[in-house]
């Protein structure tokens, strides 16, 4: 399996994505710069990392998604291609249309880094595939803007047509104003788009993926790439 990893300037979780995806599908990923006007052929999975990308000037994601990269990542979108786009990379995914909603300041305009409990809302997609409906993962976060907003309209949307991935629960596993520590709508962490090939998250699933980071429930996601991109 061939997987990609897209490099902003400020990028500072491409390594970190790198060695999961390496330790997943076996191989190394391809390392690919903002300002290539053209991907590798054959790629399995494209993944966004998390970081600063410009250092967030202007607006988070914003510059980065006036990148060269950024049209061919649409017409391999376009074509089917399977995205991952984490915390930065997730931003930059709404930036560029590629996904609906913003991604505002969180609501107490903090940094927040630690572990929070999500909850799977659906395993219909193939980076959910190997989770359990409605299981309590542990996954950290590590952000100033991920607090997730959308029209009703588009709210409504990822609702009826089950594109929201996982949303930000307490420890009985409720969607509570307490746990939901950014202020996004609906408790939202993460959504699909419609083809589900294309994940954005503001939860970093690479650095749960080796017992050595303290559990494995962020590795389940990876696997569920491999089991399906395998079977395709």
């Amino acid at each position: 399996m061939k997987t990609g990893v897209i490099v902003f300037p400020g990028s500072n979780c491409d390594r970190d994505m790198f060695v999961v995806l390496r330790d997943t599908f076996g191989q190394d990923p391809v390392k690919i710069w903002h300002k290539d006007t053209t991907l590798p052929d054959g790629l399995d999975l494209i993944a966004i990392p998390g970081g600063f990308s410009y250092g967030d000037y202007l607006r988070c994601g914003a510059l980065a998604a006036q990148s060269n990269i950024i049209a061919p990542l649409n017409d391999y979108v376009q074509k089917g291609g399977h995205v991952l786009g984490v915390c930065n990379g997730f931003q930059i995914l709404l930036e560029t249309g590629l996904l609906p909603g913003a991604l505002m300041r969180n609501q107490h305009t903090n940094f927040v880094c630690k572990n929070i409990l999500l909850r799977v809302e659906t395993t219909n997609s193939p980076f959910t595939n190997l989770y359990k409906n409605n299981e309590i993962i542990t996954i950290p976060v590590a952000h100033a803007d991920g607090n997730y907003y959308a029209s009703d309209d588009t709210l409504s949307e990822l609702e009826d047509q089950d594109r929201i991935a996982f949303r930000y629960v307490s420890v009985a596993g409720v969607p509570t104003p307490e746990a939901n520590f950014n202020g996004s709508m609906q408790n939202i962490a993460g959504i699909l788009s419609e083809n589900r090939r294309v994940l954005g998250m503001m939860p970093h699933p690479e650095r749960m993926a080796d017992p050595a980071l303290g559990g494995v429930d962020g590795k389940v996601l990876f696997k569920g790439l491999l089991n399906k991109l395998v079977g395709a």
